[in-house]
């Protein structure tokens, strides 16, 4: 059985260049043949909603099965942490790797209330053998803080830390693709 990978893409235009668009595309030629890839079309992320996100996840999740590797940019970041902290989930998760997420609530910029996480959060997500936090310095949406808190929350985590990938990590990113390979 081929190892899973979900990817969950950020909000905001997914076509040509725009959004996670690139990470996906890399992604899918970049990763083994051992890996089953998928990334479901998020609803109206232009104008997001985390209960329509949720709902589309947990179809996704019920569909997988054996050991997961889960991947979430920006804002797919916050909504795979949130589910996972409030929600059952049963699968058997080897990695989660959150990239360029926004820490919702942390300042008067990020008051997207439907997104925040419990102040417990970490305590409440599942068993996942492998966390990974990406962010680059020179992230021109979500501000290098964001990082330092879920770094805080996640002491166990493993931290990526990049100079110039900026938010939309556009260039081609071998270390995404070892830590997907060594959590699966």
């Amino acid at each position: 059985m081929k190892k899973q990978v979900l990817f969950i893409h950020s909000a905001g235009p997914q076509e040509g260049k725009q959004g996670s668009s690139h990470l996906i595309a890399y992604l899918q030629k970049s990763i083994s043949a051992d890996y089953h890839f998928s990334s479901p079309a998020m609803p109206d992320p232009e104008n997001p909603s985390y209960a329509l996100w949720k709902d589309v996840l947990k179809e996704k999740l019920s569909e997988l099965k054996g050991n997961v590797i889960l991947i979430g940019h920006s804002l797919g970041g916050s909504v795979l942490l949130k589910y996972l902290s409030e929600e059952s989930c049963d699968l058997s998760i080897s990695g989660l790797i959150v990239m360029g997420t926004p820490y919702w609530g942390l300042d008067k910029e990020w008051p997207f209330k439907e997104f925040d996480l419990s102040d417990d959060f970490a305590s409440r997500l599942p068993k996942i053998s492998q966390i990974y936090l990406y962010h680059s310095r020179n992230d021109e949406v979500v501000p290098f803080s964001h990082l330092e808190h879920y770094a805080y929350k996640l002491p166990h985590a493993n931290t990526r830390i990049f100079e110039y990938y900026g938010h939309l990590f556009q260039d081609d990113l071998p270390e995404l693709v070892q830590d997907i390979e060594s959590s699966g």
